[in-house]
């Protein structure tokens, strides 16, 4: 078998410009937070109250959450555990009219 130089790679081998870091995608890390915390895809998104379409999406990258999503991301990294027990301590929210 012929051994691959890096010549014979051509352009995906080079190293990445700062403007190809900016436009490129950031991988999902919603995936890597529930794994931290233990969670299947189903307690997560149970515990934490996120449609499990959204969570899927999310960490498949089809979507991105937005800043209202990515605020409350952070508070669940900050303190997984005071965020479960805020929501579980809550009344449900009152039925639209």
């Amino acid at each position: 078998m012929d051994e691959v130089t890096k010549s014979d790679a051509g352009e995906d081998s080079r190293p990445w410009a700062e403007e190809d870091l900016a436009r490129a995608k950031q991988a999902p890390r919603v995936k890597t937070m529930r794994r931290a915390l233990r969670l299947t895809q189903e307690a997560f998104a149970e515990w934490y109250m996120i449609p499990l379409g959204t969570l899927r999406d999310w960490e498949q990258g089809q979507s991105e959450p937005d800043a209202a999503g990515l605020a409350y991301l952070r508070a669940i990294r900050g303190n997984p555990e005071a965020v479960a027990m805020a929501l579980r301590t809550l009344s449900p929210a009152p039925e639209a009219e």
